[in-house]
């Protein structure tokens, strides 16, 4: 729980963020929404998803998150003939030593951006499986812990386009959220070729924030409060995933923690030491749609898994504001559970 001295530690911890998301935005033009929900998944210990057609600035945006944090960054290009010891390193024997000699792969660093995932094969997507859910990789009976913090940002093409391939459930359910770049408005686009016409903004973007300090923010998002009534709010809405008659695969237990995550951390990127069912809502689509199934019925009327979230969020009532709570753990002055004002945003 964060404790009284612990806010004024949160309080100068968002002017990390917003040098990082500063820095992002100088790279991508007229995203602002964009920008905030990969600091939310950042924050949130989560891994994100950016899906969108080719060219709209998948990878720079994940380039320019992982270039703005003072920390090791590898990235894989994925391809039909990539192999899962390319992504998890493998061992080699050593004729001197007499012995096998484990050589890490790109896995093995704190930002790790995989370029179009859905290109490579099931069985090479599978080798991020136990490091994207337990920041771990076993070779050969070893088990190699990951560095801290580590952040999976993946870029994917439609699955109808040429080449690719679906990503398999177990697979989209450990992103903790996608995103969609989209299109750029008419004047940001416009601004787009000022700053691109000549170099790329990424040969110049220098770390604005250090590994530690990302550090820090984790662990003060860790401590946002949630009460008990926005917590059964989240477990209601992933709840009514499983029952609705338009899906036939709704979210999964670690889709609750997973939302959970990142409303605390939409919280603390708001300045705010506890949760609000404003930050679930923000936040529902995001996480939880990628993971859902469509019935055929639903696909045959062109029903989407955002639509349905979207018709989730209208029936699923929310929770009352109760009465102002005594403080993170009996410490401290009081904390509401909602504000009296709308959050403020960076």
């Amino acid at each position: 729980m964060t404790t009284y001295d612990d806010r004024a530690s949160l309080t100068d911890l968002t002017a990390v963020v917003e040098r990082v998301r500063e820095s992002v935005e100088g790279v991508i033009e007229g995203k602002p929404e964009v920008v905030r929900l990969s600091l939310t998944v950042l924050l949130a210990e989560g891994h994100l998803l950016i899906e969108d057609v080719p060219g709209v600035g998948k990878t720079m945006l994940a380039k320019a998150l992982a270039r703005s944090i003072d920390c090791s960054v590898q990235r894989i290009q994925f391809t039909p003939d990539l192999l899962p010891s390319d992504i998890t390193g493998v061992s080699i024997w050593d004729q001197q030593r007499r012995d096998f000699e484990f050589k890490p792969g790109a896995i093995f660093a704190q930002v790790v951006i995989g370029d179009e995932i859905n290109r490579a094969s099931p069985k090479t997507q599978s080798a991020l499986l136990e490091s994207m859910e337990e920041r771990q990789v076993t070779i050969d009976g070893d088990t190699y812990e990951l560095p801290s913090p580590f952040m999976v940002v993946a870029t994917q093409n439609p699955v109808e386009m040429e080449g690719t391939y679906p990503l398999p459930e177990a697979q989209r359910d450990r992103f903790m959220a996608r995103v969609s770049v989209g299109y750029p408005s008419a004047e940001a686009e416009l601004q787009m070729l000022d700053v691109h016409g000549g170099v790329s903004p990424l040969e110049d973007l220098q770390p604005v924030a250090h590994a530690h300090e990302i550090l820090k923010l984790i662990e003060a998002v860790r401590g946002v409060h949630v009460a008990e009534p926005v917590r059964r709010y989240v477990v209601d809405l992933v709840g009514a995933t499983r029952t609705h008659p338009d899906l036939r695969l709704g979210a999964s237990p670690r889709a609750t923690l997973h939302l959970l995550r990142a409303a605390k951390a939409s919280a603390a990127l708001s300045g705010r030491e506890y949760a609000l069912p404003d930050d679930v809502q923000a936040l529902a689509v995001a996480v939880l749609a990628h993971r859902l199934l469509p019935t055929a019925q639903a696909q045959l009327g062109r029903r989407t898994s955002e639509q349905v979230v979207e018709e989730i969020l209208q029936r699923t009532p929310v929770p009352a504001a109760p009465q102002p709570q005594s403080g993170f753990g009996g410490l401290g002055r009081g904390v509401p559970a909602y504000p009296q004002q709308p959050p403020r945003r960076l």
